[in-house]
């Protein structure tokens, strides 16, 4: 399917690896020019050859932190009036609420809740008058069945699935979508990672962790970052304009309510 997107320009944060990386890669392999963000220089330049060995495609890279004014400002320097916004950053650690200070419950916020939404806030209107616009946020599965040792990353990330909720419809109309995109396990170090934190909770090793999250998924694997990215990018095509809010599930399954 030509997904009517080749020639657009995406701003994709977060992408120097894992699932960032993987919608950077499929949208580059749709034609659309790419400028992608990341924390680390060194990162960012082997993910752009990464892509441009992969699909020929020459992507822009950016260090910076996103969750700051300085890293949102260089970035929307480099790709001023994306068409395409993707937002993505790390989440915070587990743990139990009760040793979380305020420093850390605003690290949270600033990373998973206000860095998207002031990034939203500096491309919509342009987007609005282009009459085209397409904003994908990456979540977590977690919005729609908490972990309580991810408290920090519920809380945030569902103050801007409710956020979303209010604005995507109304802005609809102008032919630009907001959706949340909301990854279970894939194979990333992110994901990885996450998981130690779950381990821990449980008070097993990670890879008894993930071992018993597999087993209990209905998909019985964890994800493709590949397909993630393709997703990603069906999110951001030009069939995907009667999307509105919607907040689709990655997660092979593990989410069992009616409602997905």
């Amino acid at each position: 399917m030509d997904l009517g997107i080749k020639g657009r320009t995406a701003l994709v944060t977060g992408a120097s690896k894992g699932l960032g990386k993987a919608c950077a890669l499929s949208l580059a392999r749709e034609g659309v020019q790419v400028t992608i963000t990341g924390r680390s220089e060194e990162s960012l330049v082997q993910t752009a050859a990464d892509i441009l060995r992969a699909t020929g495609a020459k992507v822009q890279t950016v260090a910076g932190d996103i969750t700051t004014d300085g890293g949102r400002e260089a970035a929307l320097l480099a790709c001023p009036e994306p068409d395409i916004l993707v937002t993505n950053a790390g989440g915070p650690p587990a743990g139990d609420f009760r040793d979380w200070d305020r420093e850390q419950w605003g690290k949270a916020l600033d990373a998973n809740l206000l860095a998207p939404v002031f990034l939203i806030k500096a491309v919509l209107d342009p987007m609005i008058a282009r009459r085209f616009g397409r904003i994908v946020n990456i979540t977590s599965h977690a919005v729609k069945s908490p972990i309580a040792s991810l408290g920090l990353s519920n809380a945030a990330r569902i103050g801007l699935t409710g956020f979303i909720a209010g604005l995507s419809r109304q802005v609809v109309r102008h032919n630009v979508t907001i959706n949340n995109l909301l990854p279970g396990l894939h194979d990333t170090d992110r994901q990885f990672s996450a998981m130690a934190g779950i381990a821990k909770a449980q008070g097993v090793s990670v890879e008894e962790a993930i071992k018993r999250y597999v087993a209990a998924l209905p998909s019985g694997r964890i994800g493709n970052p590949a397909e993630f990215g393709d997703a990603c990018a069906f999110l951001c095509s030009a069939q995907a304009g009667y999307f509105a809010g919607v907040n689709l599930s990655a997660d092979g399954g593990a989410y069992s309510g009616t409602m997905g």
